[in-house]
């Protein structure tokens, strides 16, 4: 929208508007992920020490922060926030979120980071969407199935690997098609961890890494075609620039989007689902007492090379202890928040409110978001996005497979045998 274009404000709007924009002032500095994330020299002294028989745990510093000046204005635009509007509430439950996150970065390497991670993420048996089975549950279930199809599956598997730089570049030719109005950058980073990390106009890639074709899907559906984005259609509201930044309440929906992406478009794998799943069993370890060691051994028997399981076993203990008792629990959001998104997306079909779908995408909201802010999209004041994803641009595709969904749903399969599945003669 250009400036021209745009209307007096009215008060209310005007007001939270003025709000949005000092939080995200406040905000600004507040890098929650970097901030717990180990070095990258960490993982190879870990591992030249287990090969050596040395099996020692990692010792990890973190910097000491102080977010107490930007907690009291936060709490100041939260005070200033009418309680009674949409955005409003908004921007209450968004400055609560970011509070936690500075509370949560001031007990850094302390058990403390556990308490304020749950407020955030959640934990290990939290009970699913519409009394659901909890995230354990659910987790058992997608590891024992993927076991089971293990030596089924893997004879069907291309043999084959990508290097992190045709990675890149295939990557980049996609990414320059489909972001017209912007720029978004695929760069190679020796020190990643993790195999992939995504901002608004760049996505990270671990240099040396080999990616499988799976992954290449993977990382064009759940962090292009989601995570940069909704960061960049948020950047396009012309009144609330918070919709561009992943506030820690809307990590759920954004991991669940996500992976939903990668599930609908056929780029997730059982082995994917697996290791997703096995990082909730991982963390209810650890909370129970295992130590870095232990949840690493865990990935290991899991069927994860040496430098995976270090990964996955430190995702576990960011910002914690390493000695048992304490996680990191945000992994939790990437099982739950898929189940909660499909939910979504189906509820939208139901009750024919498939535009709430598209609308998710015009910035970082979590799902309440999008049912309280709909008038605002409906006024204006809040603009439809900019760019959508493939599979939701096909409108009468992702209605068709959600409709086949919601049906077949119906189906018990524990009350199903293989007689009934036979058909004719």
């Amino acid at each position: 929208m250009d400036v021209a274009d745009r209307k007096p404000l009215p008060i209310e709007i005007a007001h939270h508007a003025a709000l949005d924009a000092r939080m995200e002032s406040a905000v600004r500095g507040i890098r929650l992920l970097e901030s717990v994330s180990w070095p990258q020299a960490a993982q190879q002294q870990f591992l030249d020490g287990w090969r050596s028989g040395k099996r020692a745990l990692p010792v990890i510093e973190y910097r000491k922060e102080d977010h107490a000046q930007t907690r009291r204005e936060l709490e100041a635009i939260i005070a200033a926030a009418d309680a009674e509007h949409p955005l409003g509430q908004y921007l209450q439950r968004t400055a609560t979120s970011w509070i936690i996150a500075t509370q949560l970065l001031e007990a850094l390497g302390t058990p403390a980071v556990t308490d304020y991670s749950v407020r955030l993420f959640g934990r290990p048996g939290d009970a699913l969407p519409g009394n659901g089975p909890s995230n354990i549950e659910a987790a058992t279930h997608f590891i024992e199935l993927a076991d089971e199809l293990d030596r089924e599956l893997a004879v069907a598997e291309a043999d084959y690997c990508l290097s992190a730089t045709t990675m890149q570049e295939e990557l980049q030719a996609s990414l320059d098609k489909f972001f017209v109005h912007h720029q978004v950058k695929i760069e190679l980073d020796p020190n990643l961890i993790a195999k992939a990390a995504a901002g608004p106009t760049r996505i990270r890639l671990r240099s040396g890494a080999a990616f499988s074709e799976y992954d290449r899907h993977q990382l064009l559906e759940h962090e292009a075609f989601v995570h940069s984005l909704t960061a960049l259609n948020g950047r396009e509201q012309p009144y609330f620039k918070s919709f561009a930044r992943n506030s820690p309440r809307v990590t759920a929906t954004q991991e669940g989007l996500a992976t939903f992406a990668e599930l609908i478009t056929g780029a997730i794998d059982i082995e994917r689902m697996k290791r997703i799943s096995l990082r909730i069993i991982a963390i209810h370890k650890a909370l129970h007492g295992a130590d870095f060691i232990e949840v690493f051994q865990f990935f290991l028997d899991a069927g994860q090379a040496e430098s995976d399981s270090f990964a996955s076993a430190q995702r576990v203990f960011r910002g914690v202890p390493v000695t048992g008792g304490s996680a990191f629990t945000k992994d939790t959001v990437y099982l739950h928040g898929l189940l909660s998104v499909h939910t979504f997306f189906r509820w939208c079909l139901r009750h024919r409110r498939l535009r709430l779908t598209r609308l998710l995408f015009a910035g970082k909201m979590s799902l309440r978001d999008v049912f309280a802010l709909e008038p605002l999209f409906d006024a204006g004041y809040l603009v439809e996005p900019l760019y959508l994803p493939p599979w939701v641009q096909k409108a009468n595709g992702l209605a068709g497979m959600l409709a086949f969904s919601l049906f077949a749903n119906k189906i018990r399969l524990d009350n199903v045998d293989a007689d009934d599945l036979v058909l004719g003669l």
